[in-house]
């Protein structure tokens, strides 16, 4: 069975043995970085990248967890953006079928104008996505629309509207990501933090970072710099004295988790308009509800954004209009949040951050950054491609083809009849994970009660995804900080044992890394 190992030792050898310049440094390890490793490597580019924290630390972890076109910008004109997001939703399905999938959607019609509105819009929406399409929509009764949403609100109800959009887990797919700019020959480091931009002449040439875990200092001669780095595009730039001005409007999404019994069946809510003009949904995801999103401006950008009262308040008080099992502040499991990196555009007034495009941004420094920015994780694979093909040209590297559009993502395909459902998330490596966890009686152990994840899990995680932290497992390599907070507290000290064990660490690295793990926590319980 062959596997593939991430693991640091090995990154660290190729990056420290390596005495010529790298073709492309990539700044940044979320969503955009690693579709940006993926196709540089792809094409045979020498690819570093480096992330001062764990892959997917930021907003690639705190989505919604949709793989969308876009439904609410039918209704703003945004057909290319719309008509985009649909063709690459189709391709992550298909590249990526172990963790993309199609899920319902269901949008409740209290009037019969609007049942024949949606109806009419969510059909559009579905010749615009063509032979990608994830399933035809359709209208339904009132009695069907109750009987797929038992738990809706029926007060009025005319019906609804059934639609197909995509949904996935975001952070095992930046972990595959990872994994498949790997086999393509990529580098790839978490927790090197960038500390200055090399320069040669007036040309950025290199990247200066310091390793977090030992505090050692490493240059990166590179012969084009890419900054992927999200809501911190900005930051980077200002290393580059030849840039000025800020390009990135930041805003904030909050959601929060619920039990099953508020939403037990298999279809999604969809609701169009909310009172700040976005949608919300309702999503059965890993055994809980996801209910989110809000759009807030914000001028913080913390590694760690915490939802807001007022953002929690909002989500409680417009899940309750539609769900007839009211949810309170106690039914919440976890609360999370996440940063768009919106694109400030000329003649922008400071409104409201939810009428900025979601499209995103492509700029060359006259020092030679190349900084890409916006987009979401729909269009992570073309933002990829454009990135690429312009760096390229910048550093007058060989001109290549790029190959995603049918590149497989590491691990994509089945999990095989014999493996446990809950571990079909690792497709084609869930064979392997499944024999680990079988390897020791201990392996195959709950890590928690409330929680479905194995101790074998966080052994594979620390063997063959570069975990390095708690929190890479708990939050990222499994996803207990969302689907229960407080029960991954608890579970803490013996991921941190297991973990101790596999990396060579003593119980003074188990005490810090707990006492870590539970101050990022406690923001996710909401007290």
């Amino acid at each position: 069975m062959n596997v593939l190992s991430m693991n640091r030792p090995t990154m660290l050898e190729q990056l420290t043995s390596r005495d010529k310049p790298w073709d492309i440094i990539v700044i940044g390890g979320g969503a955009t970085g690693l579709g940006v490793a993926v196709d540089a490597a792809a094409r045979g580019y020498d690819t570093l990248v480096v992330e001062q924290s764990d892959f997917a630390k930021g907003t690639s972890s705190r989505s919604t967890k949709l793989v969308h076109g876009g439904v609410r910008y039918l209704k703003q004109g945004q057909l290319g953006l719309v008509l985009g997001a649909l063709r690459e939703r189709g391709l992550m399905q298909r590249n990526a079928s172990h963790l993309v999938h199609a899920q319902a959607f269901i949008i409740p019609c209290y009037s019969t104008f609007s049942r024949l509105y949606y109806s009419l819009g969510m059909r559009f929406y579905d010749m615009l996505a063509g032979r990608l399409s994830l399933g035809r929509s359709r209208s339904l009764s009132p009695r069907d629309t109750a009987e797929q949403l038992p738990t809706l609100r029926r007060e009025h109800l005319r019906g609804g509207v059934l639609y197909h959009d995509g949904q996935f887990d975001d952070a095992r797919l930046a972990v595959n990501l990872a994994q498949t700019a790997i086999e393509q020959g990529a580098c790839l480091l978490n927790y090197m933090k960038v500390t200055g931009l090399m320069r040669d002449g007036d040309r950025i040439a290199g990247v200066e970072f310091e390793d977090v875990e030992t505090g050692e200092q490493h240059r990166g001669p590179a012969r084009v710099v890419i900054n992927a780095t999200g809501v911190y595009a900005d930051a980077i730039r200002r290393m580059d004295a030849s840039d000025p001005g800020d390009i990135i409007r930041p805003s904030q999404g909050a959601h929060i988790v619920l039990d099953r019994s508020f939403l037990p069946g298999d279809a999604a809510v969809m609701v169009p308009r909310t009172d700040d003009g976005r949608v919300l949904f309702a999503i059965p995801w890993q055994g809980v509800v996801v209910v989110g999103t809000t759009d807030v401006a914000v001028d913080a950008m913390p590694l760690e954004p915490r939802p807001l009262q007022d953002e929690l308040d909002f989500l409680l008080e417009h899940a309750g209009r539609y769900l007839a099992k009211t949810p309170r502040r106690e039914d919440v499991l976890s609360i999370f949040a996440g940063l768009r990196p919106l694109i400030a555009r000329r003649g922008d007034d400071g409104g409201a951050t939810a009428k900025l495009s979601r499209d995103h941004s492509l700029h060359v420094s006259p020092a030679g950054l190349v900084t890409i920015a916006g987009g979401k994780w729909t269009t992570y694979r073309k933002m990829a491609q454009q990135t690429v093909d312009r760096a390229a040209r910048q550093a007058d590297l060989p001109p290549r083809p790029c190959t995603t559009r049918e590149l497989a993502i590491h691990g994509a395909g089945p999990a095989g009849d014999d493996v446990d459902e809950a571990l079909a998330i690792y497709g084609s490596d869930a064979p392997a994970v499944a024999a680990l966890c079988a390897s020791e009686e201990r392996y195959a152990q709950r890590i928690h009660r409330a929680l479905p994840y194995l101790a074998g899990q966080v052994i594979w995680a620390v063997r063959h995804e570069l975990a390095r932290t708690v929190e890479d497992v708990l939050a990222r390599r499994t996803r207990a900080l969302l689907v229960n907070a407080q029960a991954s507290i608890e579970a803490a000290p013996y991921v941190a044992r297991l973990m101790a064990e596999e990396l060579g660490r003593d119980e003074t690295w188990q005490r810090e890394q707990v006492a870590a793990y539970e101050e990022v926590a406690r923001g996710y319980v909401w007290a």
